[in-house]
């Protein structure tokens, strides 16, 4: 069973994602604008949080900021927009997973359950991992860049580690999307180069690790 907080000022839509929610198991918490759900988050640890774009107060975009500067719950933003910038805005300021207004409510679900497995799933027993001056540790999600913490995305900490466990194998872009988003990704690969970008900027001198393979993917390639 997962905890859910739903975050809409649409009744309906905040009902029928309860249903759906509660019928395979699931706790479900309503918020009906941003401000509301910030304040429930400080107050409950959550699953997964469900934040719509549009909300009176404060919207989805600033509550997943101010979510993010206290905790690392997994982020599902909706919207009635599906143009690319709002997408990698969202998952810029760390939301794990973007659904376009109308959805199927069964889609909401499967990628809930991805995202929560993926993040409930663990990491590898090999603990920490250092190449030259970058530093890995995959049990505490930390990754130090000559000794100073990198800030990192969630979806950037997945993505790193993904790549890293991976070590100098060849990845296409679609395997990425499939296995670090967790499900056949409902986008196209813009979103892999977008979060390669953001990455390999936070990495500074070791972005030299992410190589490029034209017209495929990247790998991780180090000694």
């Amino acid at each position: 069973m997962y905890k859910i907080l739903i975050a809409d000022d649409e009744q309906k839509i905040r009902e029928v994602l309860r249903e759906y929610a509660e019928y395979e198991g699931h706790e479900v918490t309503e918020a009906v604008d941003g401000m509301q759900a910030v304040e429930l988050s400080k107050q409950e640890d959550f699953d997964i949080i469900i934040l719509d774009i549009m909300m009176p107060r404060l919207d989805g975009f600033s509550a997943c900021k101010e979510i993010r500067k206290l905790k690392q719950t997994p982020v599902l933003m909706l919207s009635a927009r599906g143009e690319e910038y709002d997408k990698l805005f969202g998952f810029e300021i760390g939301a794990d997973d973007y659904v376009v207004k109308p959805f199927s409510p069964k889609e909401v679900l499967a990628r809930i359950n991805a995202i929560i497995k993926r993040n409930k799933s663990g990491d590898t027993p090999a603990d920490a991992v250092t190449f030259e001056g970058l530093e890995i540790n995959f049990t505490s999600r930390d990754v130090k860049i000559d000794g100073i913490k990198a800030n990192l995305t969630p979806k950037e900490y997945d993505l790193l580690f993904y790549l890293v466990r991976n070590k100098n194998i060849a990845l296409s872009r679609n395997k990425l999307l499939e296995e670090v988003w967790g499900y056949d990704f409902f986008g196209d690969d813009r979103t892999i180069d977008t979060h390669i970008k953001m990455l390999r900027n936070n990495l500074g001198p070791y972005r030299k690790f992410i190589v490029t393979l034209r017209g495929m993917g990247y790998k991780f390639e180090a000694n």
